[in-house]
């Protein structure tokens, strides 16, 4: 079944192939998800900050735009992900000196670095701590793994082990993923991303009875598609907690 083109990239560059929403990744250049691109943005500028002058390695980069973001600071950047059409849409719209896409899968991914991000994949795997493990063994002596996932508490249905996508594994409490993490390295320290600005003031909204309205009133579609494509990265912040309440956890490896 074809794809609708609001879930298709828009105003690609010429000879990029657009990509289109599996639920597998997030994208750029598609309005209908730009809440979850930027919330992902977000923690990829957070974590570009602290990679200054270092050889990174974007594991599982998908469409490219984190690599991309990486390398605005590190002194190079190589995006590992095995699917060929993202591996090819980033290699064609992100690569220039000091970046290059190798297609590999992260289990067998093997040359070393002062950096590893992996953000929003753990879910995914069958075998996640023979993963960090790997991270662990590539990363130089210093190095640092950068690893998110999202909070099973905020994202599945109350009660729920997972939510509904059907690409996720295992979804994590904030102490089921800081004991996958402390079982291979040592320092392990985690924060949480919550709403801020004007996302904090619609979740606050939301629990006054904002959802009862808006539907009432017939304005749903009127104000999503204004309110959704302005959400901005200051939209989201990583701080210490309360990890309970967190959208995603962060974890900074040692």
């Amino acid at each position: 079944m074809a794809v609708p083109a609001t879930y298709t990239q828009q105003d690609q560059p010429a000879g990029v192939p657009p990509l289109s929403l599996t639920g597998e990744r997030t994208l750029p250049d598609v309005p209908a998800e730009n809440y979850w691109y930027r919330r992902h943005l977000a923690v990829y500028r957070w974590v570009a900050n602290r990679c200054r002058g270092l050889d990174v390695v974007d594991m599982a980069c998908g469409e490219g735009y984190g690599t991309a973001v990486l390398a605005q600071r590190a002194a190079r950047v190589t995006g590992v992900d095995a699917n060929p059409e993202a591996h090819e849409h980033a290699r064609l719209k992100y690569s220039r000196p000091g970046v290059r896409f190798v297609r590999d899968l992260v289990e067998s991914y093997d040359e070393p670095c002062d950096a590893i991000v992996f953000l929003q994949t753990v879910e995914h795997l069958s075998d996640p701590g023979a993963v960090l493990d790997r991270f662990r063994e590539l990363l130089r002596p210093g190095g640092t793994a950068y690893v998110s996932t999202p909070n099973v508490l905020t994202l599945a249905p109350p009660g729920a082990e997972k939510s509904d996508n059907p690409w996720h594994v295992r979804e994590y409490r904030s102490e089921e993923f800081r004991a996958l993490c402390e079982a291979s390295f040592e320092r392990v320290e985690l924060l949480g991303l919550f709403h801020a600005r004007k996302l904090r003031i619609h979740e606050l909204a939301i629990r006054l009875g904002w959802d009862r309205v808006h539907p009432a009133l017939g304005i749903t579609e009127a104000f999503y598609d204004r309110f959704i494509p302005g959400i901005g990265e200051r939209d989201f912040a990583l701080r210490p907690g309360p990890l309970d309440r967190a959208l995603d956890f962060q974890a900074v490896l040692r």
